[in-house]
């Protein structure tokens, strides 16, 4: 007799844990900058547009799909069709690796709470990370060892990871409990310390100035979606094991609707924050806003800190609460990849919880030592590139292929409206069906192939006499070299694909009890 599934132990710390897997880096560091680099404020319009067909509909497939096969993503898509379990499992497996990366951005965040406290970073703050902090190499070949901080740091995430987990959704309710609403409260204080700052308007005004031409750009609409697909924690498995452990009376839409506005309102907070002091770091520089715009890494571990520098009001503290809330922020991300594949394991061969964990979280460790060498971050970018621009949206993809024409969308449709206050209709079919997968294939195709290039020349403006072999294709990565591609991107990508064939392959306990 198999074991009672466990259960959250209410709606509300499943909204919470949902919400802290959604949110995370990427709501600080992706989302001020997209917009404001994508037409300010009329972003976000095709924001909002891609909220409501793309975000929300896979945010209720993913949970009603959970909720109504009672397990993660694996067994999931399982019960569709054996042959489809490969499926969950890819999806599993690429949470995991952008994990192994995710966690040394935390070891890097645990780094610097500790550097806040007497700014050790002082005033050449892009050298101290770059160069003091990183040790970078010259180039993506020289690999070097690993520099020992930053695996020490990667260790205290995986620490952190495998203890916030060790009892299922039991020990993770305890622990969002802190860590969702204290990087919000962080944040707020962040808001209105940045707009009381002198510039700080000037900042905000380039952050929402709407650039209405913008709208007919097709580039907008498609980095809208994208940063839907990113800040939702779709396409990992993860909402599906959530979903799979919501007690069969829940309210699965109103639940997905919750989870998507509180991302995208964090988001759009995280703008005010991030913009109102950039403003000030302008103003204090006497330079353009646009020029001290960054997004990513840079942002976080070069211009923050430099900003902090310049604050008259006791910048320590300023310091230690940035880099909590950035730690806060990640930890429930990172954990919840993690349980998506402990949850995987566990209803497929019904194996022990704190040794699976102790298994995946050794050798995710294990993975992430290549981001903690010389070259950990042309590496991390990469990974980063591929994972989030091809594995995602193929897994989202897939997902609405198997559940709009497979499985029948109308069937998840009427389970979750069982349950629901919100009944979703024929418009939740559309979007799975046709709007969703059509805009993750066009997301797909625009990635690897140089769209624009290809019309030019379609249309007789290309650089005349230009080969079709060389406008067909989008140009590598960042200039990294070809075999650096293969490793980190499209041979990661294949890898990843046999290894969930592979592992859907092996019995399951199940299939010993059938």
């Amino acid at each position: 007799m198999e074991k009672k599934r466990d259960t959250w132990d209410s709606r509300f710390i499943f909204v919470m844990a949902a919400i802290g897997s959604a949110v995370g880096l990427g709501n600080v560091w992706r989302f001020p900058y997209t917009c404001y680099k994508y037409g300010g404020g009329a972003f976000l319009i095709p924001f909002f547009v891609a909220l409501l067909t793309a975000g929300i509909p896979l945010m209720i497939l993913e949970f009603g799909l959970g909720h109504k096969m009672r397990a993660a993503a694996p067994l999931a898509f399982r019960s569709i069709r054996k042959k489809y379990e490969w499926v969950g499992w890819f999806a599993v497996l690429t949470g995991l690796f952008v994990m192994t990366y995710y966690g040394v951005v935390m070891g890097w965040c645990f780094r610097y709470l500790a550097y806040a406290i007497n700014m050790a970073w002082g005033n050449d703050t892009q050298g101290f990370f770059y160069n003091g902090v990183l040790k970078l190499s010259g180039g993506i070949g020289d690999i070097g060892a690993p520099v020992g901080w930053t695996l020490f740091g990667l260790f205290l995430c995986w620490l952190g990871v495998f203890f916030s987990i060790i009892k299922g959704v039991k020990s993770v309710g305890k622990v969002v409990m802190w860590t969702v609403p204290v990087p919000v409260i962080l944040l707020l204080a962040f808001v209105i310390r940045g707009v009381t700052l002198p510039g700080a308007m000037d900042g905000l005004s380039y952050y929402l100035t709407p650039d209405l031409m913008a709208l007919l750009d097709w580039e907008v609409w498609l980095q809208a979606y994208g940063q839907v697909f990113f800040s939702l924690s779709i396409g990992f498995g993860v909402m599906i094991a959530y979903g799979s452990f919501l007690s069969e009376d829940s309210d699965v839409t109103n639940c997905a609707f919750i989870t998507c506005l509180a991302d995208a309102g964090i988001c759009f907070m995280a703008g005010f924050a991030v913009f109102s002091t950039l403003g000030y770091l302008a103003f204090t520089e006497g330079k353009d806003v646009a020029e001290v715009v960054k997004s990513g890494p840079g942002l976080a571990f070069v211009t923050y800190p430099l900003i902090i520098n310049k604050l008259h009001f006791i910048p320590q503290a300023f310091g230690v609460m940035f880099f909590l809330m950035l730690l806060t922020l990640g930890i429930d991300s990172a954990f919840s990849l993690v349980e998506a594949g402990v949850a995987g394991s566990i209803d497929k061969w019904g194996l022990n919880r704190v040794s699976v964990n102790a298994i995946i979280s050794f050798l995710a460790f294990a993975f992430g030592i290549l981001y903690t060498t010389r070259a950990g971050l042309y590496w991390l970018d990469i990974v980063d590139f591929y994972l989030t621009n091809y594995g995602l949206a193929i897994v989202g993809l897939l997902e609405c292929v198997l559940v709009g024409y497979v499985y029948g969308a109308d069937k998840i449709r009427e389970h979750v409206n069982r349950t629901s206050e919100i009944r979703i209709g024929v418009w939740w079919d559309l979007c799975i069906k046709i709007v969703t997968p059509v805009i993750l294939l066009w997301m797909i195709l625009a990635k690897l192939l140089n769209v624009n290039g290809i019309a030019a020349k379609l249309a007789g403006r290309g650089p005349e006499g230009a080969p079709w072999r060389e406008i067909l294709f989008n140009p590598p990565y960042e200039g990294y070299p070809a075999w650096a591609q293969m490793a980190g991107g499209w041979g990661l990508l294949l890898a990843l694909f046999v290894a969930a064939l592979i592992i859907s392959s092996v019995k399951s306990r199940r299939d010993g009890n059938a």
